[in-house]
């Protein structure tokens, strides 16, 4: 499965099929899934803690590094999943809306460069 070619949908299925499979929804309120989320975050955070960004970079290359940090990223994207599911909240509408959002807060200024205030 690749990004290109999987579904958001599809995605939800498996993570919630594997939950299902162990019978973790009891678990799996959205009240623990976003302190989980948070500390999945922490665990993402912690190969960048001390580098420059031009290694954070690198070290998204290295392949043991690269391991790790997908490892982590794939924890809170799973995660992320099961709260969409246990929220009923559709991850794709509410991704556009708040893009629209930050439209709004974040025009474009003339010439096509961010306006001074970045997220």
């Amino acid at each position: 499965m690749a990004d290109a070619t999987t579904t958001v949908g599809a995605l939800k299925d498996a993570v919630g099929a594997f939950a299902a499979a162990r019978q973790w929804e009891p678990f799996h309120s959205p009240k623990n899934l976003a302190m989980a989320v948070a500390c999945e975050v922490g665990e993402l955070l912690e190969p960048f803690r001390w580098l420059t960004a031009e290694e954070s970079y690198a070290a998204c290359q290295h392949p043991t590094t690269r391991e790790a940090i997908a490892d982590e990223l794939a924890d809170v994207v799973n995660l992320l999943l099961l709260f969409s599911l246990h929220s009923a909240i559709d991850i794709s509408e509410a991704l556009l809306a708040k893009l629209v959002k930050n439209a709004q807060k974040y025009p474009v200024a003339a010439g096509g460069s961010a306006a001074a205030e970045t997220p």
